[in-house]
């Protein structure tokens, strides 16, 4: 992860810089112009039409007075339609992202294709992808880097996607007071990123797309119409209201935020008034008391929790590597080690820690009891830790070979589950760690990124608890941002990079337990004093310790203390040569306890027995007790573990004896008070003053010497806290814009999906298209490669050739066809793939159908020949049209010359109705072609010989054509005309006779 963090870093830099003494004050001015709430979309597979609901919601005609900057999992390799889409959609101005443009408001900007965007001071980043393909988290990226850099003005929009991209983003513009909408799953055609987002219970309006851009309006102008009104703690009124709500909170949930840092409970509340548009506190005061479930949303705001498995990765490589082995050194076979995890969340952390036993349980091959204790105040979050199930893009946070051993794919493969083995280390619960009682004789605590919610006061208080819960020598592990404090001193630093802590007594006395602080090793193995070279048993206190060195020393009264004079345990009467300390009881100090006369000479053989480790003697010092002086010999012995276990710090045995001639001297006065001494006194005198004023140059040397020490201690912390305070100002601005550090490999995992799907829904569109054009045209289509393997057929070609769906892939020289009298398909199809000329040709088939068989190249969109195109065109119809024009051809030619006859030619039905009249006719008896088709031919015919005319009729019947003969017929006018009449039948197409052509022809006598 961190490898991914510091090559988008190498990215960045890698562009070509500014000149320094412009490029801060113009990113600076272009922050500060920033005034406008900027919007981020994210949108994966199935978002384009979310996107175009969205801006096609906008109130028209006005400007919304925001920035919209969107980002959509597009494929690297084909340039975006993306702007053109939306510009359809808006009357905002819609741009493709170039680096380093400055954003406006009333804009619309499109991330390009293969780039990362962030958001900084203002203007939009572009980078170089630094994860592969397939494992991108775009929308995460600009999100993230959205609340980073605006705050409270960032808001996140998530819409329909496959996958989990923007999960992240949303939880860390939620912790930087922003805003959040998701699209409803229902509305989104993939509600994969909907659904993750409403997952994390961090959601503030969840909506159709098309009914997001009138929420967004009325939030903003709320929000950032005018200029928001920041509580402050310094207010009476908004103490007062505070207090409220705090009371509000602690009635309903039973958890008490008043501990909490203003700052972090100030944000939420007013990020909650401008959800519901409530102008000020008093107001949102009275909007919970008249909504129980508006508290339960402020208690969800306060709760949010950013986490997931191994999280700080070289934090995790220290505690694995070098932690771990600790908790199990020294404990039997069948030893309980015990966990606790504090403001757990959904458990990523805790079942990191459990993973991590339990590999140590396998390369020990030992039986341990591990027991892991996980706890936090949200009861939403210990119910998705119980279940133990996780998103698919915990894959990119955890190792393949875990993976696969701790976990097992859901059905589907979109989450992950933990094993049963893993579960059964752990125990979840609900527990406010401010107020319940915590678990005790812990070998590890691991509070991570709780504390930093948490005032000065409470911070104390959790460290103090903590170092209560720890057993000796236990282990706390604290988040990056967070560390001991004032508290240090009941802890020793292991790692101060990754806070990492071992818990010291604190000499408190009874207030808290003493053993095992400096003795660690003495709980599980023999100690042997170097005094005495006695060997002690397994479990002796402090107290056993010095009595049996006192054995050896033979001494009436003594103190064990460490080298810095604190008094671990007093033996004996020892009123007579200490005395408690004015000022603050606190740790009990020998140094400062001793009584006048002592102090000079305990200092200087306390510190060289602390330099040198060996028993230190001074003789004859004088010690002021009860208004007089008395001579006392002073031992200090330093006492130290055998071979098999060494103490955690030296301690020292400081041993008290009156001298033998104490009682004479006692009844003197001291040397310096007494009368004027004589000569040899005074040289006695002058001996012993020169002795005091050496013994007082060693005390002075020792002194010189400690505070050298001192110094160069102090400025080596001073260099280390300097070191500290730089990495903790590194981690603040970090902190002030995303609580965690960014992953290097997120949850990009799905985006290969989403592309893949995108890609999906594509080829499943083109193909629909080509099904439906090639089946609406209704042309048998075949496609064949170089070898004429079938490689597509159209539903109407199998009528023509017998094809089914398992044909594909064979040749089509192992089909039979239906197509009668052509037999050279396979050459026609050969010759067109070596000469690319088209070759075109008529066939038919046993049904009688014909068609225009056509066969072409197969050339891609590059023109690479990659095979041939065999189309059936069916010309049946076209066929019969064809001969039928021919045949009405040959009629319209008789008609010619059927009006151009002088004989009268008529056609009559079989009922007599005339259906055809020439001119001839109408020369010939007077009656016009209209007139005529309204007779029957009975009107013409005498009345005497239409027996006859009958007769001529069924007689025609049969024969279908008469020998001319002589008749009469009937003129207009009435005359009788005589006529010779040939008359044939005319024959439908069942060969009936259905009319009568005849021709007459006028006999002249």
């Amino acid at each position: 992860m961190a490898t991914r963090r510091k090559v988008k870093t190498d990215t960045l830099s890698a562009a070509p810089e500014a000149p320094k003494s412009t490029l801060p004050e113009t990113m600076a001015a272009k922050s500060r112009s920033l005034d406008f709430p900027i919007v981020g979309i994210g949108a994966s597979a199935g978002g384009l039409a979310a996107i175009e609901a969205f801006f096609s919601g906008m109130p028209p005609g006005v400007d919304p007075g925001m920035a919209f900057v969107l980002v959509q999992h597009l494929d690297p390799d084909h340039k975006s339609l993306l702007t053109e889409l939306i510009q359809r959609r808006t009357r905002m101005q819609v741009s493709e992202v170039t680096d380093g443009m400055v954003v406006q408001a009333n804009r619309v900007y499109i991330i390009p294709p293969n780039r990362d965007m962030a958001f900084l001071n203002g203007t939009l980043q572009l980078l170089e992808p630094a994860a592969p393909r397939g494992h991108r988290l775009p929308i995460d990226f600009l999100f993230s880097s959205l609340a980073l850099d605006q705050h409270q003005r960032a808001i996140g929009i998530v819409l329909s996607g496959t996958g989990s991209d923007g999960t992240q983003g949303v939880r860390a513009i939620k912790n930087e007071g922003g805003m959040v909408m998701v699209q409803t799953p229902g509305s989104s055609e993939f509600d994969g990123m909907p659904q993750s987002a409403l997952a994390t219970g961090l959601v503030d309006y969840e909506l159709p797309p098309a009914e997001m851009a009138a929420q967004l309006v009325a939030y903003t102008a709320h929000a950032f119409g005018q200029l928001p009104h920041h509580i402050s703690a310094t207010e009476p009124l908004s103490e007062n209201a505070m207090r409220k709500i705090f009371v509000l909170l602690r009635t309903q949930t039973g958890h008490d935020f008043s501990q909490y840092k203003p700052s972090t409970i100030f944000r939420r509340i007013e990020r909650r008034m401008a959800v519901h548009q409530i102008d000020g506190i008093d107001g949102y005061v009275k909007y919970l008391q008249q909504t129980p479930l508006e508290v339960q949303a402020l208690f969800n705001d306060l709760l949010i929790g950013v986490t997931n498995f191994f999280r700080d990765p070289e934090a995790f490589v220290t505690l694995e590597e070098k932690l771990i082995p600790k908790l199990f050194e020294g404990k039997p076979a069948g030893a309980a080690v015990r966990v606790w995890c504090t403001g757990c969340s959904t458990g990523e952390e805790a079942y990191s820690i459990a993973i991590l036993m339990q590999e140590r349980l396998e390369s020990l091959r030992a039986s341990y009891k591990v027991q892991v204790f996980a706890t936090d105040i949200d009861s939403r979050a210990i119910a998705v830790a119980r279940a133990g199930v996780y998103p698919a893009s915990i894959a990119d946070d955890i190792t393949p070979e875990r993976l696969a051993r701790f976990f097992t794919v859901e059905p589907g493969g979109s989450a992950y589950r933990v094993h049963k083995g893993i579960r059964d280390l752990l125990v979840f619960s609900e527990q406010d760690v401010i107020k319940d009682p915590p678990f005790s004789k812990l070998d590890l605590i691991s509070c991570r990124n709780l504390m930093i919610y948490l005032n000065a006061e409470m911070q104390k208080k959790l460290i103090s608890l903590f170092h209560y819960a720890l057993q000796p020598g236990g282990i706390l592990f604290l988040g990056t941002s967070e560390t001991a404090g004032e508290q240090g001193d009941l802890f020793t630093v292991l790692e101060r990079k990754a806070k990492i802590y071992q818990r010291k007594e604190d000499f408190q006395g009874e207030q808290r337990a003493a053993l095992g602080r400096f003795l660690p090793p003495l709980v599980e193995r023999d100690l042997t004093l170097v005094a005495g070279k006695t060997a002690l048993s397994s479990k002796l206190s402090l107290r056993e310790l010095t009595e049996q060195t006192l054995l050896q020393q033979v001494s009436a009264v003594a103190a064990l203390v460490n080298g810095n004079g604190d008094i671990l345990y007093l033996h004996g009467r020892t009123g007579m040569y200490l005395e408690p300390a004015p000022g603050a009881a606190g740790i009990n100090n020998i140094l400062k306890m001793a009584r006048e006369g002592l102090r000079r000479d305990l200092t200087v053989a306390l510190h060289k027995a602390a330099s040198g480790r060996s028993t230190v003697r001074a003789l004859g010092v004088h010690v002021r007790t009860n208004g007089h002086f008395t001579l006392v010999n002073l031992s200090v012995c330093p006492v130290v573990g055998g071979p098999d276990g060494a103490l955690e710090s030296p301690l020292f045995l400081v041993m008290l004896d009156k001298a033998a001639d104490s009682k004479a001297v006692a009844s003197k006065t001291p040397p310096t008070l007494a009368t004027p001494p004589s000569g040899l006194e005074a040289n006695a005198q002058i001996a012993e003053l020169n002795e005091e004023l050496q013994a007082k140059e060693e005390y002075l040397r020792a002194t010189n010497e400690e505070l050298e020490t001192t110094n160069e201690e102090l400025k080596s912390s001073n260099e280390e806290m300097q070191s500290v305070n730089e990495e903790l100002q590194s981690t603040n601005e970090e902190l002030e814009t995303s609580k965690e550090e960014m992953q290097s490999i997120n949850e990009e995992l799905s985006t290969v999906n989403t592309e893949l799907q995108t890609k999906v829904v594509d080829l499943s569109r083109a193909n629909n298209d080509m099904n439906n054009l090639l089946a609406g045209t209704g042309i048998a289509t075949i496609f064949v490669d170089h070898n004429l393997r079938i490689m597509r057929f159209t539903p109407a070609a199998s009528g023509i050739i017998n094809l089914i769906l398992s044909d594909v892939g064979r040749p089509v020289a192992h089909i039979v066809n239906n197509l009668v009298g052509y037999t050279t398909l396979l050459l026609d199809v050969q010759a067109v793939l070596r000469t690319l000329v088209p070759k075109e040709a008529e066939v038919a088939t046993n049904d009688g159908k014909s068609y225009t068989l056509r066969i072409l190249p197969y050339r891609t969109l590059d023109n690479v020949i990659e095979g041939a195109v065999i189309t059936f065109v069916e010309v049946t119809d076209v066929k019969r049209t064809r001969d039928a024009l021919k045949k009405v051809n040959a009629l319209l030619r008789l008609a010619v010359v059927v009006r151009d006859s002088h004989d009268a030619i008529t056609v009559q039905a079989l009922s007599g109705q005339t259906i055809a009249w020439n001119p001839g006719a109408e020369r010939l008896y007077g009656w016009t072609e209209l007139e005529a088709l309204r007779m029957n031919v009975r009107t013409r015919v005498p009345q005497a010989l239409q027996d006859m005319a009958l007769a001529q009729i069924h007689q025609l019947s049969v024969a279908q054509t008469l020998a001319p003969y002589q008749t009469q017929r009937l003129t207009k006018d009435g005359h009788v005309l005589d006529v010779m009449l040939t008359a044939t039948a005319l024959l439908d197409e069942a060969g009936q006779m259905d009319a009568i052509a005849t021709t007459e022809r006028l006999i002249h006598s």
